[in-house]
């Protein structure tokens, strides 16, 4: 995700020297307060709670975070700002490669500074990585937990990526439409791990009755999609990791049953990027690496809040497969 924001990897890049113990202080903070925990406010929910200081605590918390993205972000666009000012008097060489998201909204900003002022910029970048690295990094330990615990599951992704991807090379993003069954061990774990079970809060606009309900308007709307994904009524043995129930199933909206992104005009529109971000980093690592679980069988207990995290996080072996050892050496 640095790289698709920033251009660079890691935050010894993108930070400089001066200003690292600021990007590592930011990113435990930013990491403490918005991953995995991600704990609803309750006074978000129940506003009166704020008549009697309820919320002072996590808004001390909230302004002291907001402090720290601020200084991490601005210094990560005039870092860059100052970089492409070096090199040309225009934004225009950028275009010859593969712009980074901040020099994209830099060279926006340059035509149209009124509507990407810098704190736009953080705005849209702050997004990317709440949303890009969250759903991901959850939604990958979900699955290689369930892979661990279903090791026949996890061989048959194995042979589809052999079958699939030539020999001598890794997968890349254009295998990932010949490799059915790791996406319908996406989208299994996505039904049973939903990386945001109740979805984002929503906002009725207008009075309106749903299953006989009457819903005010202004009303906050949560949607379960949890215990959506697990209804008996919709689905044949819910709790069961059972990825061949997506075989042929081409529609992502059949029945709108399967929710873990939302649906309609609100749903994220981040999804399709995610679903092929865990795509590619899922097979990458089935294809490269033996995989075995340490203990009988890994623990699935969830910590439930916003984000639907694992309360034991997952520990597992690894080795390089003999026949990846070679191409994993030339990528280092």
């Amino acid at each position: 995700m640095m790289r698709i924001v920033a251009g660079k990897r890691g935050t010894e890049e993108v930070a400089g020297a001066a200003n690292m113990e600021v990007a590592k202080k930011f990113l435990l903070e930013f990491k403490e307060i918005f991953f995995p925990s991600m704990i609803t406010n309750i006074c978000d929910l129940f506003p009166i709670l704020r008549l009697i200081g309820y919320s002072k605590g996590i808004e001390k918390i909230y302004v002291r975070v907001q402090k720290m993205r601020d200084e991490f972000m601005q210094n990560l666009i005039d870092d860059i700002r100052i970089r492409l000012k070096k090199t040309s008097s225009s934004f225009e060489t950028a275009s010859v490669r593969n712009k980074s998201l901040i020099e994209t909204l830099l060279s926006l900003q340059e035509s149209e500074p009124e509507f990407y002022s810098d704190d736009v910029l953080k705005s849209v970048i702050v997004l990317m990585f709440i949303a890009g690295v969250e759903t991901t990094a959850v939604v990958l330990e979900w699955a290689m937990s369930l892979l661990l615990n279903n090791p026949d599951v996890l061989q048959k992704v194995r042979a589809e990526i052999d079958c699939n991807v030539a020999n001598g090379r890794m997968l890349n993003d254009e295998d990932l439409v010949n490799l059915p069954y790791l996406c319908c061990v996406i989208k299994e774990t996505l039904r049973l791990y939903p990386p945001a079970p109740l979805l984002l809060p929503h906002f009725s606009s207008e009075n309106c009755i749903v299953g006989g309900y009457h819903i005010p308007r202004g009303t906050t709307i949560m949607v379960n999609a949890w215990a959506m994904h697990r209804d008996s009524k919709v689905w044949e043995e819910p709790n069961k990791f059972k990825p061949e129930r997506f075989e042929g199933i081409h529609s992502e909206r059949e029945g709108f049953k399967h929710i873990p992104f939302g649906m309609g005009r609100r749903a994220c529109p981040g999804a399709a990027m995610a679903i092929r971000t865990i795509s590619f980093a899922l097979g990458s690592l089935i294809q490269c690496f033996e995989w075995e679980k340490i203990g009988p069988e890994v623990d699935m207990t969830a910590s439930y809040g916003l984000s639907l995290s694992k309360t034991v996080p997952l520990v597992a072996m690894c080795s390089p497969r003999q026949d990846m050892i070679g191409m994993l050496n030339r990528s280092s």
